[in-house]
Order: structure tokens, then C-alpha cells, then sequence
């Protein structure tokens, strides 16, 4: 969604109406997760997709049907094969689809979201998907606000409550309830699509490294920081437009910034007197992943000094050193990229290994 919004902005700022395809649901090797959206607007413009290419031509219809009737629908598209002519995914995956019109009367808090989301401001959007109850209906729900409505009074409260506490999560998930909010029925399902701002990756040590790891964490939908306690190295001209640099200590800055279950932690610096103090400070701080430049010598003698220093080997077994995924990488880019694949396979639970390797489906089994 958030790479399809300046369009849907451009359009709903306009009065122009547009079909918008949301994934709501998955189910096996689906090829893209719930949250993925393509919109179908003026002139026949597209953009995002909701399969990688299996069904956006039968989405493109759908996406016009619902903007002339004004009714929303929900599709699913699953495993075809037996005609080489049928809409369906090769992969053998299954997923379902709201396709919703979206229009300034029918949807007015959308620009107030699109608003949010590009700026980073968390809000999770709530719609109904199924049941007795106005499919395609909107809620946005902001840590402090609301707007719009499911259609009654009892179910904007109990949905309102729920997208407040996935919001503080960023997790994006189906809720089912009664028409009137009931905890205990299954009536009225709700996808509740959660926009928390972008999780942070923390770069220490201003190198060509660096340069290339924000580069890469940009690209992967990070906000890149990089701090290097050096004002010669650490220079925004070294960098990509839109990564912030800092000059400062490492373990001072990271000591003074927030970190979450989200955050991404590379210690470039290869210098013990900047990343054993780092280090003391990130491991004992929540993060999704902390890893450390080095070689195998440099990661023994970095241990050591961890360890002296205090650090347990609950916390030691947190640190990712050397970092990344072995690829026989040599130049600073093809290093980011191994680090960017250590990073995305220790999110999803991926083993590193060549898909060639592996048995099953290649992608992980969606949460109910």
C-alpha cells in the first residue's frame, strides 16, 4: 500500500473514483501477503499488483465492475492448472481479495490516512470484509482519534480497540465479531491493516560498508541511521539521499534512542573501542537483529571482551558475528546484500540455504 499511495492520493484528492484491491486473506504458497494492494484508477491506470502477475487481469475487471455498481466484493483466486486459460495461481497457493470502490462521499477519512501513512504517523485501517454488516465499510483508528464507521455504535467500539492494540504491534490480521461488536461471534469478519511507521536500521561506523547497507536498508523499507563518533567519515554526501547521519559516539547515541522488537542493529566500526561499548548497549535492548562486521579472529577476541565485561551468554547468543549470510561476497555492495539476506531470513525464519536445497512450499504458512 504505502508504495501505491502518491497515485491513490493524486486520484482521491481529484474526486476521482478507483477500485481498490486488498489482500485479506492467504492460504499455502501465496505469492504475496495480506496487506498487498493494487488499484485500478483513471485512463485505466494500474498500480501495485496482489499476485505478482497470476490474477491482476481479472483484478483489473473486478476493480471496474466495482466502481461502476459502487459495491464492494470479495474474490478468491486458487491453484489452476488444468486450463491453460483459467485465472488462477500456479504456485498452489489461495488467496482472497477485497475489492473495494473508493470514492471522497463514500470513503472521506482516506485522505486523512494516505496522509498519515506517508508521513509515518500509525493508524490502522479496519474494513469489513464479510458478514452482516456493509462490506467495504472503513474505520481509521489513530492512538487518539477515529474515523468513520463499520455501522453500528457496538462494533466500532470493539474493533476500535483491537486496531489500537495491533497497531502498537504493526500486525496486520482478520478479528471476527458479532453485528453489534460481540466478543464471542463470528458474524462480521474485520482486516484490521496496521501502518506503523517504518522500523529503524541503526548503522555504526561511517565506511563504504555502511554506505552500502543504507543503501539496501532503504530499499528493503527501513529509516536508516548512521552514526559514526568520526565528522570526517560520517558526512550526508557519503550516504543516499533521505539516510540520516549522526555524528556522535555510537554507544551514546544508541544509549539516547528508542528500539523496538523491529529494529535492525549493524556495528561496522571494527574497532573495539567503539563496538564492545555498542555492543554492551544494543544486546541488552530489544531488536530484531544485531550483528557485528569482523572476521572470525576479530569476532573471538570481541567476545571475549563482551564477556568480560559482563554480558551473559543469553545476550552473547543475540549477536549475529560475523554478520551476514555467506555468499563469497567481496565488494561493499554484494556484502549488504548478504547482510540484507541474513536480515530478511532471520525475520521470516528462512534457512539461508538454495531454494534448490529445500523441500515444501516456499513460502512460510500465513497465520490464521
Amino acid at each position: 500500500m504505502r508504495e501505491i499511495l502518491p497515485a491513490l492520493e493524486r486520484w482521491y484528492a481529484a474526486h476521482i473514483p478507483f477500485g481498490l484491491a486488498t489482500v485479506v486473506a492467504v492460504s499455502r504458497s501465496a505469492p504475496r501477503g495480506p496487506g498487498a494492494a493494487m488499484a485500478v484508477g483513471p485512463d485505466d491506470e494500474v498500480v501495485g499488483s496482489v499476485s505478482g502477475g497470476c490474477v491482476e487481469g481479472a483484478v483489473f475487471e473486478l476493480a471496474q465492475e466495482v466502481v461502476a455498481s459502487g459495491e464492494a466484493r470479495l474474490e478468491t483466486f486458487g491453484y489452476s492448472d488444468e486450463d491453460a486459460f483459467a485465472v488462477g495461481l500456479t504456485c498452489g497457493g489461495e488467496i482472497t481479495l477485497l475489492v473495494r470502490p473508493v470514492t471522497s462521499a463514500s470513503d472521506p477519512a482516506f485522505g486523512a490516512v494516505a496522509a498519515s501513512v506517508a508521513a509515518g504517523e500509525p493508524v490502522t485501517v479496519a474494513t469489513v470484509v464479510d458478514g452482516p454488516a456493509p462490506r467495504g465499510a472503513c474505520l481509521a483508528v489513530w492512538p487518539d482519534s477515529v474515523a468513520g464507521t463499520l455501522g453500528t455504535t457496538g462494533l466500532d467500539a470493539a474493533v476500535t480497540a483491537d486496531a489500537r492494540g495491533e497497531l502498537a504491534l504493526g500486525a496486520t490480521v482478520r478479528r471476527h465479531y458479532g453485528p453489534r461488536g460481540e466478543r464471542r461471534e463470528d458474524d462480521v469478519t474485520v482486516f484490521l491493516q496496521s501502518f506503523a511507521p517504518p522500523p529503524r536500521m541503526l548503522v555504526f561506523g561511517a565506511i563504504d560498508y555502511a554506505a552500502a547497507v543504507a543503501r539496501i536498508g532503504a530499499f528493503l523499507g527501513y529509516r536508516v541511521t548512521v552514526c559514526d563518533a568520526r565528522p570526517v567519515f560520517a558526512t550526508p554526501k557519503r550516504f543516499p539521499p533521505g539516510v540520516e547521519v549522526v555524528v556522535e559516539w555510537p554507544h551514546r547515541y544508541l544509549g539516547g534512542t528508542g528500539t523496538d522488537e523491529r529494529t535492525v542493529i549493524c556495528v561496522l566500526t571494527h574497532d573495539p573501542k567503539f563496538d564492545v561499548p555498542l555492543l554492551q548497549e544494543a544486546l541488552r535492548r530489544p531488536a530484531a537483529y544485531i550483528g557485528a562486521m569482523g572476521s572470525r579472529r576479530t569476532h573471538d577476541e570481541r567476545r571475549k571482551r563482551l564477556t568480560e565485561a559482563g554480558l551473559t551468554e543469553a545476550e552473547l547468543s543475540r549477536l549475529r558475528s560475523p554478520l551476514g549470510l555467506d555468499l563469497g561476497a567481496r565488494t561493499p555492495e554484494e556484502v549488504a546484500v548478504s547482510v540484507a539476506a541474513e536480515i530478511v531470513a532471520l525475520r521470516w525464519g528462512g534457512s539461508g540455504a538454495p531454494l534448490t536445497a529445500t523441500t515444501g512450499a516456499i513460502h512460510p504458512a500465513a497465520a490464521p
